[in-house]
């Protein structure tokens, strides 16, 4: 698939590797500790979330440049009934995910029904959602969170116990998905892994994921006798939930099927009876909501909700955690993992700078440069592939 053109998430996983590598060298008392493995992953999160739901964007070959200030956005209702109104936690999440499917439904009908480009649509949704967070908040505001549940999504971590059972869960799923799958290819005479490369990839997972799960079910507080700090992070459970549930709608759906044949050509799917319409319409509303999850994980993690929530910053790492994990900006190549892969990278840049004691400058100018790099080898990957007669 490589000599073909079709290099998938692989450019991804060797930049996590290469980087961990590096900075584990130049800095190996401070980055390769629990408690800073398990503060990337908070960190990275949001990032990882709000890049799920444009990966459904991206796949048709569309933007969406609201998505950033839509979490902020979502975020601050939630925050207005749930602190100024007094409505229960759960309630106030809903009112947030309500907000950010809104939110997409007003930009999924002016794109697919008025034609109207998703450039222009959501750069009007960036400066107008802008606009709507410092008006709810007001001019230096903040809505301080406080309650419990919502603080402990992007803060807790899970006990022990559970986070060995999320290990033995997703390595067992793994290799029975894969397994399964290569099994039936076999036997329909497709092309398909030899049992021992699977084999293979299932024990490399297992390992990876069994020794961070045993790094970080390692006491981590700086002082036990107060506070005592291990496990994994909770918000790893909902990443799981998300990817494998997004996962099986991309790849196991006919949605998620009529998504792959809009963006790869959208008037050979509409003329195979696809409704290009609305597909494009609940992409819009899926990303736009996966947005407003965002925006829960950013105020659980700040303990409160700023008028710079959900900024500028917020949409670039987003949108390049997407490119960079794999997911072309030409519509029709991607999946969810990338998302989390390319919230990685990102993460472990800055992260990583940040404990190199670099300014905000070289980390924009590194970033900008692996977003390129990205970019690039998605642009030649599908020359390549063209020139094979992949696509």
């Amino acid at each position: 698939r490589v000599r073909g053109g079709d290099v998938g998430s692989l450019p991804a996983v060797l930049g996590v590797v290469v980087l961990v590598i590096v900075f584990s060298i130049l800095r190996p008392e401070t980055f390769t500790n629990a408690f800073n493995v398990a503060n990337l992953i908070n960190q990275s999160s949001a990032v990882m979330v709000i890049a799920m739901g444009l990966v459904f964007v991206l796949l048709l070959g569309e933007i969406d440049l609201s998505a950033g200030w839509t979490a902020g956005t979502a975020a601050a209702m939630m925050g207005v009934v749930l602190t100024r109104e007094g409505w229960p936690w759960w309630l106030s999440v809903l009112v947030c995910l309500a907000t950010g499917a809104v939110v997409g439904t007003i930009i999924g009908l002016l794109v697919a029904r008025l034609g109207i480009p998703s450039f222009v649509v959501t750069l009007a949704a960036f400066l107008a959602l802008q606009g709507v967070l410092l008006k709810t908040i007001g001019e230096g505001g903040t809505i301080p969170i406080r309650d419990s549940k919502i603080l402990a999504i992007n803060n807790n971590t899970m006990p022990v116990w559970l986070g060995w059972a999320l290990f033995v869960v997703v390595v067992g799923a793994y290799a029975a998905v894969s397994l399964r799958r290569a099994a039936s290819r076999r036997a329909g005479g497709l092309q398909s892994e030899g049992t021992s490369v699977v084999i293979g990839k299932v024990v490399v997972l297992a390992v990876l994921l069994g020794a961070l799960t045993a790094y970080l079910s390692t006491e981590r507080s700086r002082n036990p006798a107060v506070s005592s700090i291990k496990g994994v992070p909770l918000v790893v459970l909902l990443l799981v939930i998300l990817l494998v549930g997004l996962n099986f709608v991309l790849g196991r759906t006919a949605f998620g099927r009529h998504v792959y044949a809009v963006g790869g050509n959208a008037e050979a799917a509409r003329r195979a009876g696809i409704n290009v319409k609305q597909i494009k319409l609940f992409c819009f509303v899926i990303g736009s909501t996966l947005a407003a999850v965002g925006g829960i994980l950013l105020a659980s993690r700040d303990n409160s909700i700023s008028p710079s929530t959900g900024g500028a910053d917020t949409l670039l790492y987003a949108v390049g955690a997407a490119v960079i994990g794999g997911t072309s900006l030409f519509g029709g190549k991607g999946k969810i993992l990338d998302a989390v892969l390319g919230g990685l990278v990102i993460a472990i840049i800055i992260n990583g700078m940040g404990l190199l004691n670099q300014p905000s400058s070289v980390v924009y100018i590194v970033t900008g440069l692996v977003l390129l790099f990205a970019a690039s080898v998605d642009a030649l990957s599908r020359r390549r592939a063209a020139a094979s007669g992949r696509v």
